[in-house]
């Protein structure tokens, strides 16, 4: 046996080596074949890209903002194209258009770039008047503007460039030559054309994969290869950072002398044709070495230069034959243990295989299957037992699945993985029914196989719909699909599932069969998950609905129930990103934002119980109406009683003159005194003490009434009226009168507000006023601030009490417990002095301060009140300053509220222009630590 292995060693060895140098010939041919084909496949994407791109409405764009509209089909181009760099439009009037991929970093051309920015506008345009106006803009991966890039001295003249040159004198795409790109230092080319309106259309195109690949494709350490361009420069070597020298006109690629690889020097310079490997002597070394030629990089083909040294290319048989020699002596010392070993190792395998199939046995199976083994047999039990193991956990993952996940998209997508890997294959989807637009619409699949995004239902769709929906994909053999069915027996999808070629039909009449028994759980499990759904939807949507009417049932509030949700969910945005500070250890879970949004939602539907008159009540003694016209009524009265005094003494002989300057007199001051009580009753920041003292001297005047006030009354009115004493007509009642019937009691409405009140579980602590309602005349134009009594204040603040009550009747779900809460405290103050319950700042959330703070500023800015003028943004902070330092509001959210521009992304969404005047935000947060609310 050691004299056959020996024979056979050498044979093998002489053999091989023959058959070395010509597998390397072949090698070097390939070689030189792949980086063609490289080049052609890294350009030829980009070639169509420019000519797509050379009919785009950017030719016809003259302005920067018709540009930017262009933006996403450039953002688009680099996309679909990575070795694309940039792509850019030179005009003939100098207009200069380029969008840049940001790869790394945040700096561009020395200067620094937004947070975020992937891609980067630069812009010249020429103004009127000679003007040259250079911008750079920043965008995010989305394309989302990001800022403006400061680039005062950015100037850039495309006509002066090669490539506009060039593709100004062809019709056709013309390529530049190499080179290496200023932005990012990659080495590249670019392509341009020029279109029919004489806009030049550029794309820089990387040839940096194409030189990376260059040190991988060596065939030995040694090999020298380097891709030269037509010009003598090298674009691609394996040690890229020799190829780029620094010459007097800056970086630049260097030519095959400077890069000091003498072997490549004298394989560029070999004569006759190079496409064959030749054996070459160079300093004391032979090398075989190859001149092939180069597309796609120039005008002109360039040159691929191979040198693989035939040392190394040898030295792989050497050693085998080396390896071989010492196999064979030691083979026969060898086979003297083989015996012994392979006894031990028989058994040792099936042992651990067995202890590993007994823990799955007890329902463990977090233990990886699978052992190794040089008896066949052995190896397949071992997959085969690993195969059950990882399918009976996939099968637990589906069950944990179906059970515990809620989102409909998560829960196929999770399903979907795991079947698809019992089954072996290499994708599956779930189409589902859509009975309203009548098509089996994929609602989650799993790539790389590509399946139709719906299917429209026929006939034979709707009587066999796994059968007829298999038909209709590449091939048929290759799924499995099944219909999927509630318990109603109703269709509720298809689930189609890709087989593995490998598995046997019995085997894959057995996946069919446990798919079928799946398929009715998987079936149930969407159907519940889309009642899910459909009664979220529905929550949402009703509340929206209550929403919409609170705000529709009074224009005075318009809008409000809608804006002050959006504003909250945008400072509770900021307060969960905060890295830093107060918030950075602040987060909610997304069943905690849900029950936030809802309680935004429905944070004042109270007010539906509030009434329309005291909502709405625009002067003092309006009620259902305005009974200023009642109180003038008695004016003209008195107007015309002085009229008759007149008549009546000029009937009696009285002088004349005497009394038409009575009349006048009194007159003038009846004139005087109804303007006073008509000021009086449009109220008003403040009332003077004197005017109110005014008002009681007016109101003692007297009239004479001559009709019944008890007739035509409503039932409520003439309860009133019970325990008044009727006076005998005619009689005299003053002019301003504060009447018993104008107190309203309580009555079986009175709202459980004490505190000893057995009724009052939530907690309320409000000072209930003495009546429901005081309609006193007096007593309302003696208001000192505004239009509202004692009473009306808290029949407006009690709809936070009934906010409360009505929510807490609801049965919300336990990830909605604390809707009611949140909905009813963003009334409360820090300090304790808030309503409806009192609570100290050590009880109010985070959640509870935020919506406060929209609450407040919404009704600041909002411009739809008509009793009162909109305020602009700086007014309404320094509002909502001094309330944060009488700790009414959070002065840290306040900060966040302003330091992050929350309040002019509102403003700037729903706020007049006029309004958005400038807040000095340093100086507002310096305020508030000086106030010493905010930590240094």
């Amino acid at each position: 046996m050691l004299a056959m292995a020996s024979l056979t060693v050498w044979q093998g060895y002489r053999g091989s080596r023959t058959l070395l140098i010509a597998a390397a010939n072949d090698a070097a041919q390939q070689l030189g074949v792949l980086l063609n084909e490289r080049s052609e496949r890294l350009l030829g994407p980009a070639e169509s890209a420019l000519r797509i791109l050379n009919y785009d409405p950017l030719a016809q764009s003259n302005t920067l903002e018709q540009r930017l509209q262009r933006l996403p089909v450039l953002i688009e181009t680099l996309r679909s194209n990575r070795t694309l760099s940039a792509v850019y439009a030179g005009y003939p009037n100098g207009d200069f258009f380029l969008l840049r991929r940001v790869e790394s970093g945040l700096q561009a051309g020395g200067r620094q770039l937004p947070r975020g920015t992937a891609y980067l506008v630069q812009s010249i345009e020429h103004l009127a008047g000679a003007n040259v106006q250079g911008r750079w803009l920043a965008y995010d991966n989305q394309g989302e503007a990001l800022r403006e890039v400061a680039v005062s001295d950015y100037r850039f003249d495309p006509r002066t460039r090669p490539w506009y040159q060039l593709a100004e004198s062809a019709s056709d795409i013309v390529l530049t030559e190499p080179y290496l790109f200023f932005t990012n230092r990659n080495i590249g080319v670019t392509m341009a054309r020029r279109n029919p309106d004489g806009v030049v259309f550029g794309l820089d195109a990387s040839l940096q994969d194409l030189a990376g690949e260059v040190n991988d494709l060596r065939l030995t350490p040694g090999t020298e290869i380097a891709l030269v361009g037509e010009r003598g420069k090298v674009i691609a070597y394996t040690d890229l950072q020799r190829i780029v020298t620094d010459g007097a006109e800056g970086l630049q690629l260097a030519t095959l002398p400077e890069l000091g690889v003498p072997v490549l020097e004298a394989a560029q310079k070999m004569a006759g044709d190079a496409r064959d490997p030749r054996l070459l002597e160079h300093s004391g070394q032979q090398w075989y070495v190859l001149n092939l030629p180069l597309r796609k990089v120039g005008n002109n083909p360039g040159s691929i230069l191979i040198a693989m040294p035939a040392k190394e290319l040898l030295a792989g048989v050497r050693d085998t034959l080396r390896d071989q020699a010492r196999l064979v002596i030691g083979l026969a010392a060898l086979l003297l243990l083989v015996g012994w070993a392979l006894g031990q190792r028989l058994g040792q395998p099936l042992k651990s295989l067995g202890d590993q199939v007994e823990q799955l046995a007890g329902f463990d199976f977090s233990t990886p299957i699978g052992v190794r083994s040089r008896i066949r047999e052995v190896n397949d039990l071992s997959k085969m037992t690993a195969r059950m193991a990882k399918a009976i956990a996939r099968f637990q993952t589906i069950t944990l699945t179906l059970s515990r996940e809620t989102h409909l998209e998560r829960m196929l997508d999770v399903v979907l993985e795991q079947l698809i890997a019992i089954a072996g294959g290499q994708g599956g989807a779930v189409y589902l029914y859509d009975e309203d637009d009548g098509v089996l619409r994929c609602a989650g699949d799993n790539r790389p196989v590509h399946y139709p995004g719906s299917v429209p239902m026929d006939d034979a769709l709707l009587k066999d719909p796994a059968r007829s929906l298999a038909s209709q994909l590449d091939d048929e053999h290759r799924y499995l699909t099944l219909a999927l069915r509630d318990r109603q027996g109703d269709l509720q999808g298809v689930l189609v599932v890709e087989v593995s070629p490998l598995l046997t039909n019995d085997a894959v009449r057995s996946l069919r069969q446990f798919l079928g028994s799946l398929a009715g759980t998987l079936a149930v499990a969407i159907e519940t998950r889309q009642l899910f759904d459909g009664q979220q939807l529905l929550l949402e949507s009703i509340i929206r609905l209550l929403a919409s009417a609170i705000d529709a049932k009074s224009p005075y509030t318009g809008g409000h129930c809608d804006r002050v949700p959006q504003l909250a969910e945008m400072l509770l945005e900021q307060a969960q990103r905060a890295d830093a500070g107060p918030f950075a250890s602040f987060s909610l879970t997304e069943e905690q934002r849900y029950a936030f949004r809802t309680a935004a939602w429905l944070h004042d539907c109270g007010k539906i119980t509030s009434p329309e008159y005291v909502v709405d009540k625009a002067t003092k003694l309006e009620t259902l109406y305005n009974r200023i016209h009642e109180i003038r009524t008695r004016f003209e009265v008195l107007w015309r009683e002085a009229d008759i005094r007149y008549w009546q003494g000029r009937a009696a002989g009285e002088d004349e003159f005497a009394l038409q300057q009575t009349r006048d007199a009194e007159q003038a001051r009846l004139r005087e005194e109804f303007a006073l009580v008509a000021k009086a009753n449009t109220g008003g920041e403040f009332m003077a003490q004197e005017d109110r003292e005014r008002l009681q001297v007016i109101g003692k005047q007297t009239w004479l009434r001559y009709f019944d006030n008890r007739l035509g009354l409503s039932g409520d009115e003439q309860q009133q009226l019970i325990g008044v004493p009727a006076a005998a007509l005619p009689v005299e009642e003053q002019l301003l009168m504060d009447r018993p019937e104008h107190l309203v009691p309580w009555g079986e409405r009175k709202p459980p507000v004490a505190a000893n009140d057995p009724a009052n579980r939530w907690g309320f602590d409000m000072e209930l006023p003495a009546h429901s309602s005081n309609l006193g005349e007096l007593y309302n134009l003696s208001i000192a601030r505004g239009t509202l009594t004692a009473e009306e204040r808290f029949k407006i603040n009690d709809h936070i009490v009934q906010t409360l009550i009505m929510l807490s009747t609801l049965p919300f779900p336990k990830a909605l417990a604390r809707v009611p809460e949140l909905a009813a405290t963003h009334h409360e103050r820090l300090d304790g002095t808030g309503y409806p319950r009192r609570l100290s700042a050590e009880q109010l959330s985070v959640e509870d301060r935020v919506l406060a703070i929209a609450d407040i500023f919404e009704a600041l800015t909002a411009a739809d009140r008509p009793y009162k003028e909109a305020k602009k943004l700086s007014e309404s902070v320094r509002i909502m300053l001094f309330m944060a330092r009488d700790q009414h509001l959070d002065a840290r959210l306040l900060a966040l509220f302003l330091s992050t521009g929350v309040h002019l992304q509102y403003g700037r969404r729903f706020l007049a222009p006029e309004q958005l005047d400038e807040v000095d935000v340093p100086a507002c947060i310096d305020q508030l630590r000086g106030w010493g609310l905010l930590d240094d």
